[in-house]
């Protein structure tokens, strides 16, 4: 048998909460041509003129309100994760842990599987919808660097499992502590991207933000549709765990200024609720398999404060997977359909 191994890959952090780190992470990370999708010259301005001057200082201090002793919320998680699942999986079946930005780096990853003799590896990305600034970005990296360092290297990717029952039954299961609480409204907050994005991702151009109500009209597009793809999340979640249509809703979070990007934003939906009615909110991030910045900060910390100064009366964050026991069964039992050969 061929030796096999396991890589998670996620988006990655700054080594630590350090202004000269961050200002490193943040040139690799909007320096991506798939995140920041501009000719090369006005990315490089935009980053070294606008964005670098500045942000680096605030994002540090944001990092400072999360940072563990394992380092970066995301890459203890993750590492936590890694261990778990190993252990399940047994000695025969090493896994790994890649950041598409940061460390440990996908070059140095991929040579250690290749130190390792590994001949088949299963990529199991850590983003349950595509997007070309995030599924895209680190699968794209990872067969370049893999086809660059060990080209007989065989490379199965799990494709975005964003309506995969078994992975809406995990969130279900390790969101159900938080919905037994008394709540008015579900928040299902999903990381935004530019509407331009939906648009490019379309190869028909004739689907995505054309036709009415888009994302609920079948259509092949929706294979690389993110917004279509969080609907999709939401609607089977809200199914499975017998929501009541009325109290619930989806909003975006974590936007650059500059050009439309998917609405309605979080930030404006925290300050519109307790006006609404809503006094007590639940938010629940399921683009986001670990918890990090953009929700412990973003979410739990700026957003639970926003609530509460526009009126709102209790908060809570629903937890990401994380390495809840559940998100480790079902990358074992994904994992193990690999290793049988059967469809992932």
């Amino acid at each position: 048998m061929p030796k096999r191994a396991v890589l998670i890959a996620n988006l990655g952090s700054p080594d630590s909460t350090s202004i000269p780190d961050v200002r490193r992470y943040l040139r690799e990370f909007l320096g991506d041509e798939r995140v920041i999708d501009m000719p090369a010259p006005l990315r490089w301005l935009l980053l070294e003129a606008v964005i670098l001057p500045t942000r680096p200082k605030r994002t540090a201090h944001a990092y400072s309100k999360v940072w563990t002793p394992g380092g970066s919320p995301l890459v203890a998680t993750s590492e936590s994760v890694r261990r778990l699942l190993s252990a399940k999986l047994g000695p025969a079946t090493p896994v790994h842990v890649t950041m598409r930005y940061g460390n440990p780096s996908i070059a140095s990853t991929v040579r250690a599987l290749v130190a390792e003799g590994c001949e088949e590896v299963l990529l199991f990305p850590q983003y349950p919808h595509y997007a070309m600034a995030s599924w895209e970005t680190v699968v794209a990296r990872i067969y370049e660097e893999a086809a660059r360092q060990a080209p007989s290297m065989k490379v199965t990717c799990v494709q975005p499992f964003y309506g995969d029952r078994d992975y809406i039954d995990m969130l279900v299961a390790v969101a159900s502590p938080t919905l037994a609480q008394p709540y008015d409204h579900l928040l299902f907050s999903y990381h935004g991207i530019p509407e331009r994005h939906l648009r490019k991702a379309d190869s028909s151009h004739a689907h995505c933000t054309v036709v009415t109500d888009c994302c609920t009209t079948c259509s092949p597009a929706h294979a690389t549709c993110y917004r279509a793809q969080c609907v999709r999340t939401t609607a089977e979640f809200a199914l499975r765990a017998g929501l009541d249509p009325a109290k619930y809703s989806m909003s975006y979070q974590s936007r650059l200024a500059g050009e439309p990007w998917l609405t309605p934003f979080t930030d404006h939906e925290l300050v519109r609720l307790p006006a609404a009615g809503v006094k007590r909110l639940l938010v629940i991030c399921p683009s986001f398999l670990a918890d990090c910045l953009e929700t412990l900060e973003e979410i739990a910390m700026a957003g639970k404060e926003s609530f509460l100064n526009a009126g709102g009366e209790s908060f809570d964050k629903v937890s990401c997977p994380n390495d809840h026991p559940s998100y480790i069964d079902f990358l074992a039992n994904r994992v193990q359909k690999w290793l049988n050969s059967g469809p992932l």
